[in-house]
């Protein structure tokens, strides 16, 4: 248990950040997921949509110092890269 007054707001300050950071790596898991599903479904169209809306939320991941950068860019470029791989139509 906290004993200074100091202590205990930064107890309080933690619990608060720890939610919102919580909140954050959830959507960017979430957009993660929605990119693999359109992958493992073969439809390249829904596929590269869901990477243009997951790629500027893992990147605000980073700058909210919730992810790694080369984390995240290591996520994007496979992506990216399985997205590519999927045949045309």
């Amino acid at each position: 248990m906290a004993h200074s007054r100091q202590a205990r707001k930064r107890v309080r300050q933690n619990k608060r950040r720890v939610t919102i950071n919580r909140n954050r790596l959830s959507r960017v898991r979430t957009h993660i997921r929605r990119v693999e599903e359109a992958i493992a479904s073969g439809d390249r169209r829904r596929a590269e949509q869901a990477l243009r809306e997951a790629q500027p939320e893992i990147m605000r991941g980073v700058t909210k110092a919730v992810m790694h950068r080369r984390t995240a860019a290591r996520r994007v470029s496979l992506l990216a890269r399985r997205v590519g791989a999927l045949p045309e139509g």
